[in-house]
């Protein structure tokens, strides 16, 4: 018992002499590694698939916006960071499909703690988070981004905002992905209250198509 007691002192003060030594083993065996420098902002790496970058407001295939002002996402951000105004669609201001549009939408990056919430309490998938990262800027203003600057780009055959929904279809058709492209009713109404849309062209183009 007395050589068992003798040895398991010996172990434990031989344990405490090295302590400090394995304490530097991470230290040691990195100091022969290669040194690895990423060249930023020269060289990017992609970011994950599913990256926390800066916010996107989307479109419906017809141009028409997904927001509907219903501020669910300005509740569920714990930083206080979004801030939403809702506005009224009227026939000659049809931004979104049904009766309420997201008028003012600002959200700031210097409160932002990317977390995603907001993108969970949204009830049309209007808000997602793209894999932006790069939002460093000069002034403290810049970094509260409006809805223009949220706003994502029309893609080919979108028709500009605002105009009708399309003939025949309820808020609920746009929500279950029923709608898919614009059509020549809106195209055509378009045309009559802004010629000069450039958005007409594509648009009228893809309307066809969708027809035959």
């Amino acid at each position: 018992m007395a050589e068992e007691k003798k040895s398991a002192g010996l172990g434990k003060a031989l344990g405490e002499l090295l302590a400090p030594v394995a304490g530097f083993g991470v230290t040691f065996s990195n100091m022969f590694r290669p040194t690895v420098t990423e060249q930023y902002p020269f060289v990017k790496h992609p970011t994950a698939p599913r990256y926390h970058g800066r916010h996107q407001l989307n479109r419906y295939p017809d141009g028409l916006e997904k927001c509907i002002g219903c501020e669910l996402c300005a509740w569920a951000c714990p930083a206080d960071a979004i801030f939403v105004e809702g506005g009224d669609n009227t026939p000659d201001n049809q931004l979104s499909p049904g009766e309420r549009n997201g008028r003012v939408y600002q959200i700031n990056y210097l409160r932002c703690i990317f977390c995603g919430l907001c993108i969970e309490a949204c009830p049309t998938r209007a808000l997602t988070m793209t894999n932006e990262f790069e939002l460093a800027g000069p002034t403290r203003e810049g970094l509260i981004f409006t809805k223009e600057d949220l706003l994502a780009p029309l893609k080919e055959g979108m028709l500009a905002a605002p105009h009708p929904m399309v003939e025949g279809t309820t808020d609920g058709d746009y929500y279950r992905g029923e709608v898919t492209g614009p059509t020549q009713s809106q195209v055509d109404w378009v045309e009559e209250n802004r010629p000069e849309d450039p958005t007409l062209a594509a648009a009228g183009k893809a309307a066809r198509e969708a027809a035959k």
